[in-house]
């Protein structure tokens, strides 16, 4: 019903956090060496993954008419029995997709930062 809500959320978030990180970057940068963290450039992956993903699910629900244009948008929240169910799909369902969207960007990053590694020490023996 709005299980997309979740990871739309952390999708927001991450977000902030990546524009949050990015000023203090460029702040520090003016006074000093900075120490960039690998995953902090990897966060447009994860934006990317959430904002795509809850995209696919807003158009699978607007198809099977779960969201409408009309407020309250949410057809679950007609009634008191289908606003509890429909929270109950979020924090079950919800929650569960934004901890493997979560997992999946961080095997992304392990990865990445595996091959980089690799690479760049092929790269020193040459």
């Amino acid at each position: 019903m709005a299980c997309f809500i979740v990871p739309l959320a952390e999708t927001v978030i991450a977000s902030g956090v990546k524009a949050v990180l990015k000023s203090r970057q460029a702040k520090a940068s003016e006074n000093a060496v900075v120490v960039e963290l690998p995953w902090v450039k990897r966060l447009g992956w994860l934006q990317k993954l959430g904002f795509g993903g809850s995209a696919l699910l807003a158009v699978e629900h607007i198809y099977h008419g779960e969201i409408t244009f009309v407020p309250p948008f949410l057809t679950a929240m007609n009634s008191p029995e289908t606003t509890q169910e429909m929270l109950h799909e979020m924090g079950t369902v919800g929650t569960s997709m934004a901890l493997l969207i979560t997992v999946v960007w961080a095997a992304m990053c392990a990865v990445d930062h595996v091959l980089a590694k690799k690479h760049s020490t092929a790269t020193e023996e040459k």
